[in-house]
């Protein structure tokens, strides 16, 4: 698979889960920290944080790419998209995560939000990302 790249960015990482991330163009900086359930301080953000962050924003971006096309509701403005990651040890070794993302679109009918979300969970980039990887749920709420 070729993907026609419009944009790119770097991101550089140090001290692993206890340290700091930050983007080369200085647009983002955060302190890392381990969660208090995985036994870290909890003072900063995770990778699960950030991950669910981007997956939120990028789907909802895809929502509103997919209403844009014949037979789709229109996004409205108030909607959102709610994601919660989690990680673990997985029984194989190693570790997983994994993903569910809750979508409310108030005033849309729930079959017409439900057929929308399901047409971005095909064009969405972390959905392509995680697809055979990390199941991923989806409600319409």
């Amino acid at each position: 698979m070729s993907v026609d790249v419009k944009y790119t960015t770097k991101a550089r990482a140090t001290g692993g889960r206890d340290g700091a991330a930050e983007t080369l163009d200085g647009a983002l900086k955060v302190k890392l920290a381990p969660p208090k359930e995985m036994g870290g301080s909890g003072d900063g953000n995770n990778p699960e944080q950030l991950f669910a962050a981007g997956y939120a924003a990028c789907f909802l971006g895809a929502m509103k790419a997919v209403s844009r096309g014949e037979g789709f509701v229109k996004v409205p403005n108030d909607a959102t998209v709610t994601a919660t990651v989690g990680i673990g040890p997985r029984s194989e070794g190693g570790f997983g995560i994994t993903a569910a993302l809750e979508i409310a679109m108030p005033g849309v009918d729930k079959a017409e939000a439900e057929k929308l979300v399901e047409a971005a969970h095909q064009v969405c980039p972390y959905s392509n990302a995680t697809r055979g990887n990390v199941d991923v749920g989806l409600t319409v709420v």
